[in-house]
Parts: structure tokens; sequence; C-alpha cells
């Protein structure tokens, strides 16, 4: 037998016999109680009453040492994790919970089955696979715990981009470990993991075919980290889709829309369109006309047009650097047109909408002390000479 084989075979043994002990310490307690009370000896379906009563026995019995362990246990432990510097210790303690808690559950379930003599192979094979699961989702619970670790060792060698590689990073471990604990579990129930992954050799091609968007959409994410071109929170657009960047995964981005609405985009398609980036823009432009009416003077016309350029290079919330136009634009149908092009120095929504707010109020400022007025479509009609003979009649 190779020396693999030997190794699983063994630890297979190690987990077969866990509890065994115990269970025939019940059972040999038991003996005196069937001669005492004879009828417990009686079977119901094929089992003996007082080895079922004893199996249901023990098994609440570790429902109650999971809640003792869980809720006493752990929280006792987590209280003193509060007075430590670090918070690693509390997060761990939190993700043990819930693998610690089902643990008990496991061995519960499998003290009852060796109780009521039920114990098959295929039980044994569920019950030995939930335990592969229960210990590789501690490791998964403790990875999560600690991925703190992983985002700081990745921001000192790319500050830039350490929530966005420490995600990719995480994944990838996620996926490793799941593997393994799937290989493991594949091999308690009798399947050759190494011929497996052989056999895929034979369907090499049907696989790499139908993995092929995997694969593009894995080395879209690769092109997106390295090439920097988005960031988790800023505000994108891309194939149609609009909104802030929540998670760049191994197979998609997330995009959060201003309805709220979560929207996931295929990596490759994310590589390969146009993007627009509206958080790396720096500013953001305003572009208005507005329109006076044709009882403006022209010097009042050149008055406001001064005063409203002369507010926009003051104001606080342009952008000085940046092309700043306001020019008498052109005789409208029912206006004098004034064309206004600036640009605010954010580019966060909320603050430009509160500066374009603020510089359309001291516009209107402006016009009404200048003794002008805006302009809104209308239509004047003018009557020339009548005929008098029509008004004499």
């Amino acid at each position: 037998m190779p020396t693999n084989e030997l190794n699983a075979t063994v630890q297979l043994i190690a987990i077969n016999d866990i509890d065994k002990n115990f269970a025939i310490t019940i059972q040999t307690q038991l003996a005196p109680i069937y001669n005492k009370f004879p009828f417990l000896a009686n079977a119901i379906w094929h089992i003996p009453l007082g080895n079922l009563i004893a199996a249901i026995v023990v098994f609440l019995f570790f429902l109650f040492l999971r809640k003792f362990f869980t809720f006493i246990i752990i929280g006792s432990l987590q209280k003193l994790a509060k007075y430590t510097e670090t918070y690693y210790d509390d997060k761990i303690l939190h993700a043990l919970k819930a693998p610690t808690s089902f643990a008990f559950i496991i061995v519960g379930f499998h003290l009852f089955f060796m109780l009521i003599f039920k114990e098959t192979q295929t039980i044994k094979n569920i019950l030995n696979a939930l335990i592969i699961y229960d210990i590789f989702w501690v490791i998964i619970a403790i990875t999560n715990a600690l991925e703190g670790v992983v985002y700081h060792a990745v921001e000192k060698l790319n500050p830039d981009l350490s929530k966005e590689v420490g995600n990719f990073i995480l994944t990838l471990l996620k996926i490793l470990m799941g593997a393994v604990g799937l290989g493991f579990i594949l091999q308690i129930w009798g399947i050759n993991v190494t011929a497996l992954i052989a056999s895929l050799g034979l369907g090499g091609l049907a696989f790499a075919f139908a993995a092929k968007d995997i694969a593009a959409n894995l080395f879209g994410s690769f092109s997106l980290l390295l090439d920097k071109t988005i960031r988790i929170g800023e505000w994108i657009k891309v194939d149609g889709v609009e909104g802030e960047v929540e998670d760049i995964g191994i197979r998609v981005t997330k995009i959060r829309s201003f309805e709220k609405s979560l929207i996931t985009v295929p990596n490759q398609i994310v590589a390969n369109q146009p993007i627009e980036n509206f958080s790396r823009r720096g500013v953001r432009r305003i572009q208005m006309s507005i329109g006076l009416t044709y009882g403006s003077s022209s010097e009042q016309m050149k008055n406001v047009l001064q005063e409203i350029k002369s507010m926009l290079k003051k104001h606080k919330g342009i952008a000085h650097d940046e092309k700043l136009l306001v020019n008498f634009d052109s005789f409208g149908d029912s206006a004098l047109n004034i064309f206004i092009y600036t640009f605010t120095n954010t580019p966060n929504w909320d603050k430009y909408l509160d500066i374009r707010e603020d510089i359309n109020l001291q516009i209107m400022k402006i016009v009404e002390k200048n003794n002008c007025a805006f302009a809104f479509p209308t239509q004047s009609i003018y009557i020339e000479n009548m005929p008098k003979k029509g008004l004499e009649e």
C-alpha cells in the first residue's frame, strides 16, 4: 500500500474511533439496568428500548454541551479578549462559534448511531465527511478573521490596491482550501482523487472549452488589478452599467447602481470595454445657459456678464486652473442668452450640487441687482395702422 493511502487509512480509522470508548462505557452501564428492568430489552425497529433511550439522552446531552460551550466558554473568552490590545483574538473567537457548535452535533450523531447499532459504513462515511467539512470550515473561518493581516501585508507592497489585491488573494486561498477539503471528502467515499484528476485529461479539450469563460474572467481580473483601471468605491460606467464598484472578484465585478440594485459584470467585459471612471476626473463641469429679457440694455448686459465672471473667479468651489467662459451667446426667440461654462473643484456629486446651487443663487442676485429679469417664452403681437373705415363701423 502506498504511503499516502496508508496515512489516509490511519486518519480514517482515528476518525471512526472517535468517542468509541465513551459509547462502550455507556453500553456497560446499561447491563445492570437491563437486569433490573427487563422491559427495556424489548426491541423497537430492531433496537433495544434501553439503547434507544440512552442514544436520545446522549444526543440531547451533547446539544446541551454545544450550548454550554458556545455561550459560556466562548462567551467568557470573548469578554477576556476585549481587554487585549489586538482585535484579532475577538474575531477568531467569533469565527469559531459556529463550526465548534457544529462539531458537538457531529459527535452527538456519531454516538447516537453507535448506541442504536445502526452505524453502517454509509453513515460512517457521512459523519467522517462532516468532520472534514467542519475542520475546513474552521480553517476558512480563521482565514476570514485574519483578513486584516492579509490587507496589511498587501498594503506594504501596493498601498493603492490593498483592498482589491487582498480580496483576490483571500478568494484564491478559500478556493484552494475548499478544493483540498473536497479531495479529502471524495477520498472518504472511496474515490481516487489522483485517478479522477488524471481522467480529466481524456476530456481536456471539452473541459478547456467549458472553462474558457472562467479563464477569460480570471485574466480579466488580473488585467484590472495590474492596470489599476478601477478601484473599490469608485463611480464608473461600463457597458451601459453605471454605479459604485463594491467588489472586484475573480470572476465578476460587482457594481451598486444609484437605484441601489447590485449588478454583476463579468471581468472579461469590464477589462475589454471602455470604462468611464467619474471618480478620477478631479473636477466636474458646470454648463448652463440663462436668458435675460429683451428689455435689458447693453450696459446692463455688460455689467451682468462682468459680475458673473468675477463671482466665478472668486468662488471657492470653482477650479480656477480650468477653463471659465461667460459670454453673451445669442439673440434667442424670447431672450438674450448668456452661456456659462466652468468646472467645480470636486468630483463629489453632493458637493457639486451644493456648489452649483450657490452659484445659481448668486447669479440670481446679480441679475436682480442690475434691474434685469430672466426671460421665459413669450410672444408679442404688434398691430399697425388699422383702416379708419373699419373703426368707424
